[in-house]
């Protein structure tokens, strides 16, 4: 732990206490979590329906068992990545906001992948090595997941191909480049290497991509290429699960300055981010340690969590998927080109889903202008550029900050600051410049082609 005076706090962990075991939510959820179906026969699915996972990750995907051990190749390579990731009091943010509450932040961006998708990335990509997979293929929004696989897989000698949705393939240019660097294979989705990209241009020439669509190419590629598989960056289970070695570490570093947080808030796409900060709490929750308000925020343009259902959809536009229980605004959305490119998925994962639905965890919607306006605030007071995914946890904390100003509440505040934005200068540079467009609140939502018509219960 580094403490300097009363403005700076920064709180730090050994290399030695990277955690030695994931958490697995799914024994500990307070609501049943339905089962995925087979996309063909509607049924509950069974291992066969993920077939595009390696048999140890599909065994991972529906374990109960609490706390799975992370392999040692897989702890030495997080080391790599910069683990364990400091946590920093925004002391700063606090005297501009002149709020009694404490604000702090677990800092992602630290890695040289610039996020937390390396957490996953790398032990998806050593599960895949084990069985004798040659590459992966996947999809990424904003890039960052891309990214990390595309290291992760140089990392253990495989290849790398990535769908990336091509709204964020036009603004965000040099994540491709760094992909790229890092000997992956890039198309701007949809793409002319498969048959559904190939299919949804002939509809629509102009799309911009969504990480449904992305998927859809992604699952079509590792079908005819049986030395390759799929891996996932967000939404399964397997993945929230990698995740949560930052909650872990989060909160053995509050531990070390007596704290314990009133408010965990954390952006949410298909849910890993937050997932990874907020699970190991939620499980302090649930068993009555801990008293806490948990947010997950998305952005107003994809309102999954607020304005979507509880129902079965696909993962995928292209249904190839199987069949699971989540919020959604229906596949077939097409998803606006907010900056925010990791945010633009269509549902949410499944348990995350589930402690939505019983109330564990509240829902929030913000706004593209508001968010810039806190990562430029955030910028200038402390220094760190946010990624525009992570502005929007940070956004929702400035808010609960300011609520307690009002209410005069010494609270506090943990966020999760899931990546830098220094290869999202583009969208700044619109905020800067007046040309950021605020107008992405869909008026409709694409539920009439569920693949389940009625809301899970």
């Amino acid at each position: 732990m580094t403490v300097f005076g009363k403005n700076t706090v920064r709180v730090d962990l050994p290399v030695d206490d990277i955690p030695k075991y994931w958490y697995n939510i799914t024994p500990d959820l307070p609501i049943t979590c339905p089962p995925p179906l087979d996309p063909i026969t509607k049924k509950p699915a069974g291992p066969d329906a993920m077939w595009f996972f390696p048999k140890n990750i599909i065994m991972q995907e529906i374990s109960c068992e609490r706390f799975i051990q992370i392999p040692d190749e897989v702890r030495d390579a997080y080391v790599k990545m910069s683990r364990p990731t400091p946590i920093f009091r925004a002391t700063r943010l606090e005297e501009y906001m002149k709020t009694p509450a404490e604000i702090y932040f677990k800092y992602e961006g630290i890695s040289p992948l610039g996020s937390h998708k390396g957490n996953t990335a790398i032990a998806q990509a050593y599960y895949n090595k084990e069985e004798g997979i040659q590459g992966l293929v996947t999809e990424t929004g904003a890039g960052q997941w891309g990214t990390a696989l595309s290291l992760a897989c140089s990392y253990f000698n495989m290849k790398c191909k990535v769908f990336m949705t091509r709204a964020s393939h036009d603004q965000k240019p040099y994540r491709r480049v760094l992909m790229e660097l890092y000997g992956a294979e890039v198309f701007a989705s949809p793409s002319h290497e498969t048959e559904f990209g190939k299919k949804t241009l002939a509809e629509r020439p102009n799309h911009p991509g969504s990480l449904g669509v992305a998927i859809s190419e992604a699952i079509e590629t590792v079908r005819k290429d049986p030395t390759t598989k799929y891996s996932l960056g967000s939404v399964a289970n397997h993945v929230l699960m990698h995740q949560t070695i930052i909650g872990q570490e989060a909160k053995m570093q509050l531990d070390l300055i007596d704290r314990k947080p009133d408010y965990v808030i954390g952006c949410v796409g298909g849910g890993s981010n937050y997932a990874g900060i907020a699970y190991p709490f939620i499980y302090e929750h649930l068993r009555g340690k801990l008293d806490a308000t948990f947010y997950s925020v998305e952005p107003k343009a994809v309102p999954t969590f607020t304005r979507g259902v509880y129902t079965y959809d696909y993962g995928d536009t292209g249904g190839m998927t199987p069949i699971f229980p989540m919020y959604t605004v229906g596949h077939s959305f097409v998803t606006p080109p907010i900056h925010a490119g990791g945010l633009r998925y269509h549902g949410k994962a499944p348990t995350l889903s589930a402690l939505v639905k019983a109330k564990v965890v509240t829902p929030l919607a913000v706004g593209q202008q508001d968010v810039f306006e806190a990562g430029r605030l955030f910028s200038k007071l402390e220094g760190i550029v946010p990624a525009p995914e992570s502005a929007h946890a940070l956004c929702s904390a400035m808010n609960v900050a300011l609520e307690c100003k009002a209410k005069n509440e010494k609270k506090v505040i943990l966020f999760n600051m899931s990546g830098h934005g220094l290869l999202d200068l583009g969208g700044y540079g619109e905020f800067l410049g007046g040309r950021l467009s605020n107008n992405y609140e869909p008026k409709e939502l694409a539920l009439n082609d569920l693949p389940v018509e009625k809301e899970i219960r």
